[in-house]
């Protein structure tokens, strides 16, 4: 499709709005950081341990992993109009679900099916592709994307304002008529635009094993995986330490919490401005850089004894900048070493990405204790940003063997 689809709002005889598609990403990435100023409450709440409350975070994106892996294909089948419908009326249920628990382990089980919600970002970006040209999709996905962006850093401190005001519970109600207002939203103005398709799931399902040979694919999925895990292991970690060592109360770690969508903003906007001229290798390779830079920093002025709030928070933007940087164009890389498994590679990457930011999440929460302060957390970031420069660094290292084969 060559032209622009006219477009109504409210009519899904007509493509979706911009709106609707920014909406559907957005609530996925709030309904992931919201609740996190809380944590520590909510853990006295429970009277149990942080550990436990922090898998709240290591199970929703175990969850997320896998159905990205899922709702490609069956989507594809199916349809996107339904798996997302289908997804954002779960997530509704399990959002009041989560508020009225009254032990942890009702509340992760609920949590876990919060995951469901992960469709509507996943499927937000691949109707953008069924309705417009690549060159159009690229234009409208920066607009979701920048979207996407502007939720972390505001999902905490207005969750924080929301626990401080009415407890924690008040987060996941909040979740619970925000999703039912995408719900309306999506059934009066999504038609179904996936274009029909005469293969199987199984069939679909059956082209996994192809990207499994291909080394460059495993290079640029694991520099995005690993550079993001830095994010995911913050995700993980960054409520203890704002909790316990630096005293904070929510609503003040709410605010400092979203530093990093500072940082991943301005390197959304930095690819999009530069990628073509320096190339998606020499980018990924750039936010890699800055993304461990910033971290050694941060851990640099703490062996220093010159960490506080102010320094830990704030250094984060340069995690969020390396990965505005790194993210869009390793997963450009990753979509483009096999072209006709664009779709594939799409589910396959976000699933190693999500799926090990879920274990590094869950690692950082279990490493963490008051003796040992900001230390494993941020040696885990640090770790993982490094070997994510190693990944970027193979993929230019096999560029350079195919060109010369």
């Amino acid at each position: 499709m060559t032209q622009r689809p006219d477009i109504r709002m409210l009519d899904r005889r007509t493509p979706p709005h911009i709106l609707t598609l920014i909406l559907l990403a957005g609530i996925s990435t709030l309904a992931l950081n919201i609740f996190l100023p809380s944590l520590p409450g909510m853990t006295a709440y429970f009277q149990t341990d942080y550990r436990l409350m922090q898998l709240s975070v290591a199970l929703y994106l175990g969850v997320n992993a896998v159905l990205q892996l899922l709702m490609g294909p069956i989507s594809d089948k199916l349809g996107r109009r339904p798996v997302i419908l289908t997804g954002m009326a779960i997530f509704v249920l399990a959002s009041l679900g989560c508020a009225l628990s009254t032990n942890p382990w009702v509340f992760l089980a609920f949590r876990m099916l919060q995951a469901s919600v992960v469709v509507a970002m996943a499927l937000s970006r691949a109707v953008v592709r069924d309705m417009v040209s690549e060159a159009q999709a690229a234009s409208m996905m920066g607009y979701v994307t920048m979207g996407m962006a502007v939720v972390p850093m505001v999902g905490p401190a207005f969750g924080g304002m929301l626990d401080q005001a009415f407890g924690w519970q008040a987060n996941f109600y909040a979740l619970a008529l925000l999703g039912g207002l995408v719900f309306w939203l999506t059934w009066a103005d999504l038609g179904e635009t996936a274009p029909a398709t005469a293969r199987t799931m199984s069939e679909q399902f059956r082209e996994y094993p192809e990207l499994f040979t291909s080394p460059r694919f495993w290079g640029y999925a694991s520099a995005s995986a690993l550079s993001s895990g830095s994010f995911f292991a913050y995700l993980g970690g960054a409520p203890f330490v704002g909790d316990k060592v630096f005293g904070l109360t929510p609503s003040q770690l709410g605010f400092f919490f979203g530093a990093p969508a500072i940082g991943y903003f301005l390197g959304n906007f930095i690819s999009g401005r530069f990628s073509v001229r320096i190339g998606v290798n020499r980018m990924v390779l750039w936010g890699t850089i800055i993304n461990a830079g910033g971290i050694g920093l941060n851990l640099a002025l703490f062996y220093a004894g010159l960490g506080n709030q102010f320094t830990f928070f704030g250094l984060m933007c340069f995690m969020g900048l390396g990965n505005g940087m790194t993210i869009p164009n390793a997963t450009a890389g990753a979509l483009s070493v096999r072209p006709h498994l664009a779709g594939t590679a799409s589910g396959l990457g976000g699933a190693l990405m999500i799926g090990g930011g879920a274990a590094l999440s869950a690692v950082a929460g279990t490493m963490l204790s008051e003796e040992t302060g900001a230390f494993p957390l941020l040696w885990i970031m640090l770790i993982t940003a490094l070997l994510g420069i190693f990944a970027i660094l193979f993929v230019m290292w096999r560029a350079q063997q195919v060109a010369r084969a």
